[in-house]
């Protein structure tokens, strides 16, 4: 397995050997981060496509990019797996060190193994109810879990797929949205708690260095959803469990061009101030991640995406999101070299300033 994290060492020295423009980077819990990130999301649990990704992320990273994002479901672990294959070669042939790349992974959705030939329940039965893992009433409906065993034996199998030692952020998926159908939201926060609990003790044993919660509704909706959580609470949450020095340091989210809550939605609070959630992140130290950068395709149908720029459709989405205030980087899923040749052409660019961004949204806005 490859040893070693992300480092603030690693990472400016990742930002000053690659030939990108270095305003793409932003700095954030001392580490150097590319403003866009290749996701892993989508693909078919083939090998063909597996030789893809794999390849994907070692043009992504040849290409500046040190922000690497996939999740134990996508794909049956199998994109875990590729993107554990091309950090393995990208250091064999002395293309990187692991301290300049920055690993994220999800864990909450059961999944099978799409390497095992093998019926899901069955999968599920053998893997996981007959050592114990996970017990009756441990799987809600929407196919999550979240208890404490279950989320340690699922990290300890993204670790295995990706061949590292230590994952530099490991999100807990989608958590509200595939629990609160089942459970009370008095009964989520307190097994959010214990989850919490899990992760800390998980960077005290050196196998993550910061947790987070990769979402989908609920930093987005309005505070009547069911679904809606305020990231003061969570945050606070995290400082009563482990101290100031804290891992809860991340946020993902959909965010984009059309899904545009995040920058202007107030549903969140700073002491009693209604704020967006990308205001809200800044104030209290939270860097966010963002996904779905063109709805899957849908944004980059002639005339959908607005004007602003001379850069094509792709790099107008992209340049949009990542030059957001708040913003860390949009996730691109990527899987072809074209694609990636194609997207990461953003990388030459310097993103908005903040004064041109703001002006922007004035316009789309009026």
């Amino acid at each position: 397995m490859i040893s070693g994290f992300a480092t603030a060492e690693g990472t400016k020295n990742f930002k000053q050997n690659s030939s990108v423009n270095p305003m793409n980077f932003n700095i954030f819990e001392t580490l150097h981060l590319s403003n866009v990130g290749m996701g892993t999301y989508l693909g078919d649990s083939d090998t063909k496509t597996d030789e893809l990704v794999k390849n994907a992320v070692k043009q992504s990273v040849m290409s500046g990019i040190n922000v690497i994002d996939t999740a134990i479901n996508y794909r049956g672990q199998k994109a875990e797996r590729s993107v554990g294959r091309a950090m393995l070669e990208l250091v064999e042939e002395k293309k990187i060190t692991r301290d300049q790349i920055f690993v994220s992974s999800k864990n909450g959705y059961v999944t099978n193994d799409a390497d095992i030939q093998e019926d899901f329940m069955q999968y599920v039965m053998r893997e996981l109810g007959k050592p114990g893992i996970v017990k009756e009433g441990d799987i809600t409906s929407g196919y999550h879990c979240m208890t404490t065993s279950y989320l340690s034996d699922q990290l300890d199998r993204s670790l295995k797929n990706l061949d590292l030692e230590c994952l530099d952020l490991m999100y807990l998926h989608n958590s509200i949205e595939g629990q609160i159908k089942d459970i009370s939201k008095e009964q989520f926060l307190e097994n959010l708690k214990s989850v919490f609990e899990l992760y800390e003790q998980k960077r005290d044993e050196g196998k993550i260095k910061f947790y987070g919660m990769a979402t989908w509704e609920c930093f987005r909706v309005m505070n009547d959803d069911p679904q809606h959580l305020l990231l003061e609470d969570i945050v606070e949450m995290a400082k009563n469990i482990g101290g100031n020095d804290h891992g809860f340091k991340f946020i993902q989210l959909p965010y984009n061009m059309n899904y545009d809550q995040a920058l202007l939605g107030k549903n969140q609070l700073i002491q009693n101030k209604p704020v967006s959630i990308l205001e809200s992140a800044v104030t209290l130290g939270v860097g966010v991640f963002t996904s779905v950068p063109f709805m899957q395709g849908r944004l980059l149908s002639p005339g959908v995406m607005p004007e602003f720029s001379d850069l094509k459709p792709s790099l107008r989405a992209l340049q949009f999101i990542r030059s957001s205030p708040g913003v860390l980087a949009p996730l691109v899923g990527q899987k072809s070299s074209e694609h990636v040749a194609e997207n990461l052409e953003i990388m030459n660019v310097p993103p908005m300033s903040d004064e041109d961004f703001l002006q922007l949204v004035k316009k789309l806005t009026s």
